[in-house]
């Protein structure tokens, strides 16, 4: 039983709770996707939003297996 808690798994709020498992994980953070948490599917893996929100537009589009043209 958990000291904090008193809970036997712990609580999900109590710091001793371990980190719930993603469906899958980001490949720029390291961080868990969970279900229902939007992400794209790149050909190097998962990004998260909060990631892609980080990105430039030349990192979209290079993490989308895309390149820029010169005229």
């Amino acid at each position: 039983m958990c000291e904090i808690c008193g809970q036997i798994p712990c609580h999900p709020r109590c710091p001793n709770a371990e980190e719930p498992d993603g469906k899958c994980t980001c490949i720029k953070c390291g961080y868990g996707i969970m279900e229902d948490d939007e992400y794209l599917e790149t050909a190097e893996g998962p990004v998260c939003m909060e990631c892609l929100d980080d990105m430039s537009t030349r990192e979209l589009i290079e993490i989308c297996g895309e390149q820029l043209q010169k005229a």
